[in-house]
């Protein structure tokens, strides 16, 4: 399938966005997701790089002092809008939002589809006060999911597009530090679907309850940074 600029693909996959989303696998990444925006954006001030329809943005929002989202598409942002948050339409590349404004900048499944990371890093350095947070996730070279994304067919995101065609990177440790501007100080990270070795066991009963209980017991073990398929790096602002 021929590549798509990022605005036409999420446009289109929006309509089917959200179907998987709430239950099993993808309940567990955005918990796990969730969870660690808590750590460091409770009663804080937080912004969300690449919201899409807010799903994450609107359970943020109940423990943020505030919480905005951006993202460049508009399909994703409707539903956004009609969840009554407070979001903006604009690349990650180019934030509308001031300098030193907000606490904590996470970003989840986004970073690894954008071409000019570095400009999407820098940014994220420069909405953050000194002594807060960037939540960067990417999506990891060395890992489980990397293979099976490698054998798998195609995946299907709406009746005329697959996952295919949108450009997707993914980076080794060293990779993600190249790309972390001089201000941003690399503290720690966390690893997500670890163990997990394709979506559907979590679909599997007591299997799924075991592998969820695995995956969270070790997102933030060594383990998790070298297996992690989703990698999320905690850096501060200096």
């Amino acid at each position: 399938m021929a590549a798509l600029d990022n605005r036409t693909y999420y446009d289109d996959f929006a309509g089917w966005y959200e179907r998987e989303r709430g239950k099993g696998y993808h309940r567990m990444l955005d918990d796990l997701e969730v969870e660690l925006v808590e750590r460091y954006g409770r009663d804080k001030d937080v912004l969300e790089v690449g919201c899409g329809t807010g799903l994450i943005l609107g359970r943020v929002a109940q423990f943020a002092r505030s919480a905005v989202g951006v993202d460049l598409s508009g399909g994703m942002l409707a539903k956004a809008v009609a969840r009554g948050l407070p979001v903006v339409q604009a690349s990650a590349t180019v934030l509308p939002v001031a300098t030193a404004s907000v606490d904590v900048a996470y970003s989840y499944k986004v970073l690894a589809h954008i071409v000019d990371i570095g400009a999407a890093m820098r940014e994220m350095a420069r909405v953050v006060r000194p002594g807060g947070w960037v939540l960067a996730e990417f999506y990891n070279a060395r890992s489980i999911r990397r293979l099976v994304k490698a054998l798998k067919p195609a995946t299907a995101v709406s009746t005329a597009t697959n996952d295919e065609a949108v450009y997707t990177r993914y980076d080794t440790k060293a990779d993600i530090a190249s790309y972390l501007p001089p201000e941003l100080e690399w503290v720690t990270s966390r690893g997500i679907r670890i163990v997990t070795p394709v979506s559907y066991v979590h679909q599997i009963p007591v299997v799924g309850a075991v592998v969820r209980k695995a995956e969270g017991l070790l997102a933030d073990r060594p383990i998790a940074r070298d297996l992690g398929g989703f990698l999320v790096v905690v850096a501060r602002r200096r």
